[in-house]
């Protein structure tokens, strides 16, 4: 028998410096921004900032360097800051549009699938996945789960890369486990309850 197939996570995370970032082959960005999303994180949930106001004074900061830059540029006769045009243009807001149109209408489809065609199992799927999420906001302010996310990010593919034949035995042995659990569901509840 040879080797199994091994997954280039690599590959899975974009083949680049994002992956790069993400499995620690670039360290000192690795750290750096690991640092920096913690030191964020620090700021918002345990300085009491919040993302408005950071973000309104971030701008306010940006717009007064650039004032004094264009201002001592006319003084000193050295050239304007470089901005780039900040307009938006016809076809991006067409593009946009096109794909906001194509979200809702997939999502009214699936709350017409809900909701009229009767479609139990995707009724119960949208049931557990909003308590789910109900659930784990209840648990975490939003900017904790952004942080929980961003260091689920730095160390699971990292953990993936290294320990992936043993991982991936154990996530078919409960994915096994989970079908065996779902077809009892399926035949002993799912399929009592009557259709319409």
């Amino acid at each position: 028998m040879g080797e199994p197939h091994r997954f280039s996570d690599y590959l899975a995370l974009g083949d680049g410096a994002v992956a790069d970032i993400l499995l620690w082959r670039k360290r000192n960005q690795s750290v750096l921004a690991l640092v920096s999303s913690t030191l964020l994180w620090l700021l918002f949930v345990k300085g009491g900032y919040d993302l408005l106001s950071f973000l309104s004074n971030l701008l306010f900061l940006l717009v007064i360097i650039l004032f004094f830059w264009a201002k001592s540029a006319a003084l000193l006769n050295r050239p304007l800051p470089p901005l780039p045009d900040l307009e938006v243009t016809e076809e991006m807001a067409e593009k946009a549009a096109d794909e906001m149109r194509v979200c809702i209408n997939r999502a009214l489809s699936m709350a017409q699938a809900i909701a009229i065609g009767g479609d139990l199992k995707l009724f119960w799927q949208l049931a557990l996945g909003l308590w789910f999420i109900s659930y784990i906001g209840s648990l975490f302010s939003f900017v904790t789960l952004i942080y929980i996310g961003v260091l689920l990010c730095f160390t699971l593919p990292l953990l993936y890369d290294k320990h992936q034949a043993l991982i991936d035995e154990k996530l078919y042995a409960a994915q096994r486990i989970a079908q065996m659990q779902y077809r009892l569901i399926d035949e002993h509840v799912l399929g009592k309850t009557p259709s319409t």
